[in-house]
């Protein structure tokens, strides 16, 4: 089996945040930091070079049975927007907190955030403690 690409590493999550040099990119970085790490426990670690992720579990996929080591929630600063990694799954805590957030976008597992500011800070923290609660859906 080939091995993934997006793997823990130790680069600094805090200079891939500052990188971008933009105060409220920078900012919105950090509230998500903050949210994903309160309720997960877990330090933030870069997984490949542009996603920070929370916590690690084990995955085991059903069809294939093959896995691997994975974030339990994370996100990607993307030029576009935020993408956000809730490895629970839209659970229906998830979903009800979806139609409620805000302006985003979802794309398969993601959800797209332009900017904090088109969203109810609030339920993202409910959001993420939801899908924290659940934990990991594809756990081995």
């Amino acid at each position: 089996m080939a091995e993934l690409k997006t793997q823990e590493n130790d680069a600094s999550v805090e200079e891939y945040i500052n990188a971008t040099g933009n105060e409220k990119v920078i900012a919105d970085n950090n509230i998500l930091v903050r949210l994903m790490q309160k309720a997960t426990g877990a330090k933030p670690k870069m997984w490949g070079d542009k996603i920070i992720g929370f916590g690690k579990y084990q995955y085991k996929s059903a069809a294939t049975g093959k896995g691997g080591d994975w974030f339990i929630m994370g996100f990607a600063p993307r030029k576009a927007s935020l993408a956000l990694y809730l490895m629970s799954g839209y659970t229906p805590e998830v979903k009800d907190c979806l139609t409620r957030l805000g302006k985003h976008k979802l794309s398969g597992s993601c959800i797209h955030i332009a900017k904090l500011a088109n969203v109810d800070v609030k339920v993202l923290e409910e959001m993420i403690n939801e899908a924290a609660k659940v934990g990991p859906k594809y756990a081995a």
